[in-house]
């Protein structure tokens, strides 16, 4: 996937502070916050999760279904798996 390794550092950086985001909805937790801070930290870690879910959609959808350069039948699988991700991200 030519896409993500391009931009592998960038995304390992969204995925740091994913990680972090994750954290304090653990620690949150922990200390037993008021429940609106809680959900408010998890709101924030579902933007960034759908934030890095975008941008790593966008390079499959760019550079696996609609390059010309590549093959019909590959863009045809590629297609393919993007239906399914999007079916199992919306479950």
């Amino acid at each position: 996937m030519a896409h993500t390794t391009h931009d592998k550092k960038k995304l390992l950086n969204r995925v740091q502070r994913i990680r972090g985001q994750v954290d304090a909805v653990a620690r949150s937790l922990e200390s037993e916050d008021d429940c609106t801070e809680t959900l408010r930290l998890i709101a924030a870690c579902r933007g960034a999760m759908n934030s890095l879910l975008s941008e790593v959609l966008e390079g499959h959808i760019r550079f696996h279904v609609v390059d010309p350069k590549i093959a019909a039948a590959a863009r045809t699988d590629a297609g393919e798996q993007l239906i399914d991700i999007v079916r199992a991200y919306l479950k």
